[in-house]
Parts: structure tokens; C-alpha cells; sequence
């Protein structure tokens, strides 16, 4: 039996593309049972979205979060089916939304809270981005002390500290581009404005903040059973009020990405398996420490090639 540590890491928005998880829904009853389940929760055909939508339909705050839940969630049931096992990995995170998609893995919400819980949290951001218009950039080359200073001095937000030289920043859009030319006057290499819909893990999202922690106190939690690496302090989580607490706390505040592949590395993962669309989070691992081991799984191949891996 294979002993080797590892984590799944669920990916957030932005790694969404259209058709994405349709390779999973033609080759898996357990996957396609999971995007048919959305469809019925959410009461609208989402799998269509999806399969068919435009870019620009994906990318709206609330279609983008509960499509990218479901092809994680998906996905990840297509590996227990085809296993005939249930998969415990030693950890599991996720970035920003990818957070919710990896409290299902862990037990804490079954597939219908989690896919209810991220579609009721996308409108509510959808919203706050209508109240409070921003965006959000990344600054790449500079460190994060130098990076607080920037955000000190044009009034914008830590919103990802994703690597050591990969830090996104949240904000109002004039402040957003006087943010970016300072930090290229501080050396920064690249400042790039990110095609979000508004200033995410920020204050500008503070409107949504009352009705998401409604909907979180009025979801059916368990107890994790295997350690959730929070995104606001990187440290292992599983009871329930502090998953709830950490779901809050997240909205507002800074995704430490970077710690939390560093808490998972130092507690000796050894691979580690982003499930979901896309490799964003297998780009961003390699480029924190290149010797990581890290495989996608976000299509029906990936997930006989994992399953090959741990027999």
C-alpha cells in the first residue's frame, strides 16, 4: 500500500474555462451524478453554463464559483467511484473558493451545503462588486514587506500572497493603478491588473459579509476528518466553528498560499494533487519550491492516471 504523504489542493476562481469537466461528465456516472445535482440545487441548468457558456459567462463572480466547485467536486468523486474506495488524503486546502471545494473532501459539508453555500457566497460577492466596484492585481518581484508599503501608501488591500514574489492586491481601480506604479518604481518586475470582477479578500467586500456569515451559521457542518490548512493563518483546522470562523474570516482578509504549501512541505507531503480545472495551483507550488511533486486531476485520463499512482 502506498505510505506517502499527500494533500488535495482545490482550485478558486480565475481557473475556470469554458467546457471545462465535460470529459468527466461522458465518462463518469459519479461525476456526471454531481453536475445533475447541481443542476437540481441550484435550479438552473449550471451544467450548461459550463459545457456551453461563453468566457464571459464563466467569469461572472456567480456563475464562476459554484461552476468551479462543482468540476472540483466532481472530479474528486470520479476518483472514489472509480477507486471504490473513499480517498483521505493528509491534507487538504484550497485557494480562496477552492477553500469550500475542500470541505467536502474533508468531510465537513456534504456536495449539496457546499455546492448551496458557494453559489449563495458568489451572488453575495457578485453583489459587493455592484457596491463597491474594484479589481485586483499582482505584483511580481518585489517582497511582501515592500508590497504592504505599496498598499499603505495607495490605500489598497493584501489580498494573495500566492509565492514569495507573486503577491495580489485588491482595491478601488484608481487605486489599483496607483498601487501598480509604485510598485514598479520599487522594482517590481510585472504589475499586472487580473480579469476579476471586483477587490476580493478586501474591505470592498465587506457588504457581503453579514448575509455569508447567515448562510455559514445556517449550514450543516461536521467535523473535519482529515486537517484543513486554513488560507487566513496556514494552520491545520477540523473542528467545526473554527472551519466556520475560518469561512468568515476568509472573505475579508488574505489568502496565505504560500505558508500553506510551506506548513504541508514541512509536515512531509511529498506529492501533492490540485483536483479541479486548469494547473494554477500546480503552477503557483512549482514556482514556491520547483522539487514539489504536483499532478493535476481535472479530466477523466488524470483520474485513472492517479488512480494507477496509488495502487
Amino acid at each position: 500500500m502506498n505510505k506517502e504523504k499527500i494533500a488535495f489542493i482545490f482550485p478558486g476562481q480565475a481557473s475556470q474555462t469554458p467546457g471545462m469537466g465535460f470529459d468527466l461528465y461522458k465518462n463518469s456516472k459519479a461525476a456526471r451524478e454531481v453536475f445533475d445535482e447541481a443542476d437540481e440545487i441550484l435550479g438552473r441548468k449550471l451544467s450548461k453554463v459550463i459545457f456551453e457558456g461563453s468566457k464571459e459567462d464563466l467569469t461572472r463572480t456567480e456563475n464562476a464559483q459554484p461552476s468551479i466547485a462543482t468540476v472540483s467536486i466532481a472530479a474528486w468523486r470520479a476518483i472514489e467511484s472509480e477507486m471504490g474506495t473513499i480517498q483521505i488524503p493528509n491534507f487538504t486546502a484550497g485557494h480562496s473558493l477552492g477553500e469550500y471545494s475542500s470541505l467536502a473532501t474533508a468531510g465537513v459539508l456534504s456536495i449539496k451545503d457546499t455546492i448551496q453555500l458557494v453559489s449563495k457566497r458568489g451572488e453575495l460577492m457578485e453583489k459587493a462588486c455592484n457596491d463597491s466596484p474594484g479589481g485586483m492585481s499582482a505584483i511580481i518581484g518585489i517582497d511582501e514587506n515592500e508590497v504592504k508599503q505599496v498598499c499603505s501608501e495607495t490605500g489598497t488591500y493584501l489580498s494573495n500572497i500566492n509565492t514569495s514574489n507573486q503577491i495580489i492586491i485588491a482595491g478601488e481601480k484608481q487605486n489599483l493603478i496607483n498601487a501598480m506604479d509604485l510598485a514598479s518604481r520599487l522594482g517590481a518586475k510585472r504589475a499586472i491588473p487580473l480579469p476579476v470582477g471586483g477587490a476580493f479578500h478586501s474591505a470592498l467586500m465587506s457588504s457581503a459579509q453579514e448575509d455569508l456569515d447567515f448562510e455559514i451559521d445556517n449550514a450543516d457542518f461536521q467535523d473535519a476528518v482529515v486537517p484543513i490548512i486554513a488560507n487566513t493563518d496556514a494552520q491545520p483546522i477540523t473542528n467545526t466553528e473554527l472551519v466556520r470562523a475560518e469561512l468568515k474570516n476568509q472573505l475579508q482578509n488574505c489568502v496565505l498560499w504560500s505558508d500553506s504549501i510551506a506548513y504541508m512541505t514541512d509536515n512531509k507531503v511529498e506529492t501533492f494533487y490540485e483536483i479541479g480545472p486548469g494547473n494554477v495551483l500546480s503552477s503557483m507550488v512549482k514556482r514556491i519550491d520547483s522539487n514539489i511533486n504536483v499532478k493535476n486531476i481535472g479530466n477523466y485520463n488524470q483520474v485513472l492516471d492517479y488512480i494507477e499512482s496509488r495502487n
